[in-house]
């Protein structure tokens, strides 16, 4: 896995004023939004400002104690997804509605709490929604609740890991011509005929596919590639450099969009990092369960993984929406 510290390497050409406002202009050109030049110069330095705070907060982080890496971490986060909207929004944040985070998180117990049974809530308005909405076009998650412990099952990347959820939760997709190689058992996983797999993740992933079988194998063909962040099972594991297929069918986080889940996983831990002084101590001291190696984990992986994706998505997915 790349090392934090190198993780802003890509965004370089981003820190022009130049470059940005030929970059901004070519996005709301695409978005068809009126004297497009004027606002990509209006916003070149504010697209700025929002990556090289990004940047500070994950560096930071990186080097900084494990008590305060889920604040510094989050709020490097909050700042990318803002560069991000201000490429599709040249009027963000319209209003002060927008700037909440978008999430709640329930009351946490004292006694007998547990990090991956927690849940949090989303809300109407905020950050999450709008990039829900902007980003993903996904409307209609008001009062969604997710735990943790979902959430993390859909980070292929936390498969590397061997922790209580044992069970196996990503299968590789294997490249080869045309498509991807997967082994036959995936039919057993989700009890499915290959014909009703086909049609299963086609309408999981807006993506054509078509599934042949052959000796404990299917071949998986598709006319387009898969996307970094996409509103899809198949997720990209960037520690191994390649894509997989999540297992977790009926989960509720099964196609969300893997930065919605670093979002919520995210700001639920910069919470209590913040306002769960004790437990968050104590955790970190007696190490009582799994929550510790978990969140360790997790930290780790994300404060790569979110670059990476946010990357891929203002370099070139944004463009194919």
């Amino acid at each position: 896995m790349p090392e934090n510290n190198d993780n802003f390497d890509k965004y370089t050409p981003f820190f022009s004023a130049s470059s940005s406002q030929l970059f901004l202009q070519k996005c709301y050109t695409q978005e068809k939004i009126a004297e497009a030049e004027i606002k990509s110069y209006d916003n070149c330095y504010p697209f700025i400002y929002h990556l090289e705070h990004a940047k500070t907060y994950y560096n930071q982080a990186a080097i900084a104690p494990l008590s305060i890496q889920p604040i510094l971490t989050f709020y490097g986060f909050a700042q990318l997804l803002k560069a991000c909207l201000l490429t599709i929004d040249p009027n963000y944040p319209e209003s002060t509605s927008m700037l909440a985070h978008g999430v709640t998180t329930r009351k946490k117990k004292k006694q007998q709490y547990e990090f991956l049974k927690d849940e949090v809530k989303t809300q109407k308005n905020g950050l999450f929604t709008c990039i829900a909405e902007k980003l993903f076009h996904i409307k209609h998650l008001e009062g969604e609740k997710f735990s943790m412990g979902t959430l993390m099952k859909e980070i292929p990347d936390m498969q590397n890991f061997t922790w209580s959820i044992s069970k196996k939760n990503f299968v590789a997709l294997l490249p080869c011509s045309n498509g991807f190689q997967l082994p036959s058992t995936i039919l057993d996983s989700y009890q499915m005929s290959s014909s009703r797999l086909e049609e299963f993740l086609k309408a999981k992933t807006n993506q054509i596919y078509s599934i042949s079988e052959a000796p404990g194998t299917l071949h998986l063909k598709t006319e387009g590639v898969p996307i970094h962040n996409a509103t899809s099972p198949i997720r990209y594991n960037l520690a191994e450099g390649q894509f997989m297929l999540s297992l977790n069918k009926d989960s509720s986080a099964f196609s969300l969009p893997e930065l919605l889940i670093h979002y919520l996983i995210s700001y639920n831990l910069s919470i209590i990092a913040r306002y769960e002084t004790e437990w968050w101590a104590e955790l970190m001291k007696t190490m009582p369960n799994d929550d510790y190696p978990c969140i360790v984990q997790f930290l780790k992986i994300s404060q790569a993984k979110v670059p990476f994706l946010i990357f891929e998505w203002i370099k070139s997915e944004r463009f194919h929406n």
